[in-house]
Formats: structure tokens, C-alpha cells, sequence
């Protein structure tokens, strides 16, 4: 056998346990409840993503698919201060345009660069991805900030979106985020 036969041979193996690891590791949505103090009950379901999944490739060909490939989007498109872009990614786009206009006023480039850049950056991950029925929460750890960031979005004929929309499921939502924050919610698996 020649040695670059022999190369690919052993690289075969490794590849496809790699594919194996990477598949496992994206585990599927896992049931929780959280119990409020006064009694009321959430149900929800958590995702795992894997180490790294945070990551942006600018090569890439992101669609709005899932909520893990918006919350990147919108975070490259903030980095780069396209606010247009985000609002387009929003169910109440005008409103995200005016609201992002006005907080963003007087922004430069590197502003946007270096408040949103560092999303990707090695040492920050996806703690988890929370779901309600058509909804998520995605929540994004900063390490320089120990910050949880979080993204709140809605599946709308196969899009996800920001959930731009008052409604009770993100209300749900936003209860779970705090509660994970506050460490009453338990991190979800990995």
C-alpha cells in the first residue's frame, strides 16, 4: 500500500468519529420545569451545544435556520454595525430599526467591533438554548463580563427571528433566563 493510501486509510477512522462526537454532543432537547415561588410551573426544553459552537466562520453561508445561526448572524452583522440587517431579522423589523438607531447613535465602527466582535472569541460559548413550543432563548456566556447574554427568537415558517413581539411565552421565557442567572435553573447538559 502506498503511504498516501495508508494516510487515508487512518484518516477515515478518526473523521468519522469526530462526525460521531460532534453529532452526540448536540444532544437532543432535554424536558425541564421550573417552579416559581408562587407556584406557578414552566415548561421547557433544553438544548446542548457543543464547545465551540459559538464560533463564526466568515466563509460560511449562515441562513436564519435555527437559533443558534440567527443569534450568530445578528451578532456578526451588529459587529460590523449593520443594523439594517439585524432589523431584517426581527418580526417587527421597523421597530428594531428605530430602537437600534437610537441606541446605537453615534456608534463608530470599532464601537460595534469591539462590543459585539468579542461574541466569538475563544474563551465565550452557548451555555444552552431553552425552547417553548415555536420560541427560544439562547443564551450566550461572556467570559470578560461573566455575563449571560441572551437572545429571544420565534420560528416563523422556518426562519428564526428575534421575538420582537410582547407575548406570553417570551414573558416564560425571560423567567427562565433570570432563573439561570441566579443559578435556580440548572445549567443544561453536556
Amino acid at each position: 500500500m502506498k503511504a498516501e493510501h495508508r494516510k487515508t486509510a487512518v484518516l477515515w477512522p478518526v473523521l468519522a468519529a469526530a462526525l460521531i462526537a460532534g453529532v452526540l454532543s448536540a444532544r437532543a432537547d432535554e424536558p425541564r420545569v421550573l417552579e416559581l415561588e408562587n407556584g406557578e410551573r414552566i415548561a421547557y426544553a433544553v438544548k446542548a451545544h457543543p464547545a465551540g459552537a459559538h464560533a463564526f466562520d466568515p466563509k460560511a453561508e449562515l441562513e436564519p435556520d435555527s437559533a443558534l445561526n440567527t443569534a450568530k448572524l445578528i451578532t456578526h452583522y451588529l459587529s460590523e454595525g449593520r443594523i439594517e440587517d439585524v432589523s431584517l431579522l426581527s418580526n417587527a423589523p421597523k421597530a428594531r430599526f428605530e430602537r437600534l438607531r437610537g441606541s446605537f447613535r453615534g456608534w463608530s465602527e470599532s464601537d460595534f467591533r469591539r462590543a459585539y466582535g468579542r461574541y466569538f472569541a475563544p474563551e465565550n460559548r452557548i451555555v444552552g438554548e431553552a425552547a417553548i413550543g415555536a420560541h427560544r432563548l439562547l443564551m450566550w456566556y461572556l467570559k470578560d463580563t461573566d455575563h449571560v447574554a441572551a437572545f429571544f427568537l420565534v420560528e416563523i415558517e422556518g426562519r428564526y427571528l428575534l421575538d420582537d413581539m410582547p407575548n406570553q411565552t417570551r414573558t416564560s421565557l425571560r423567567r427562565v433566563l433570570e432563573a439561570y442567572r441566579s443559578g435556580k435553573a440548572i445549567e443544561p447538559p453536556r
